[in-house]
């Protein structure tokens, strides 16, 4: 288990990079788990939502204190996929401007699966 210091670090940084709500965050792994179904010709499975996605919801419904040490693990992950991914230097040599819109669609919905909406506004 990482330090308080560090702890508190890590908390302050995922919740900055989680810019969505387990509510709003649940709804999309629903609809974005039913979208993948529908493409799959599937019936919607009892779990949605890929299983960092939920990982991420249930860590935005625990309190700091009950942290295990996958939730770090996962935190730790989100907010390096999360910052490359955003960093515009990233977005400059991986994501031309010639990139198509699906790409970009595509890129949106990765992000969201981890709870971060690069299209809401930073504070």
């Amino acid at each position: 288990m990482a330090d308080a210091l560090e702890l508190d670090a890590l908390w302050a940084e995922f919740h900055s990079v989680v810019n969505m709500t387990s509510q709003e965050l649940a709804a999309w792994l629903r609809v974005s788990d039913a979208a993948d179904a529908a493409e799959e010709s599937q019936s919607p499975p009892e779990h949605t939502g890929s299983p960092t996605g939920e990982h991420v919801l249930a860590i935005l419904q625990k309190r700091r204190i009950d942290l295990t040490d996958d939730d770090l693990d996962v935190m730790y992950e989100v907010v390096d996929t999360v910052t490359a991914e955003t960093d515009p230097e990233y977005v400059s040599a991986h994501a031309p401007e010639h990139e198509s819109e699906a790409a970009e669609t595509r890129r949106r919905q990765r992000l969201m699966t981890l709870g971060h909406d690069p299209h809401r506004p930073t504070a």
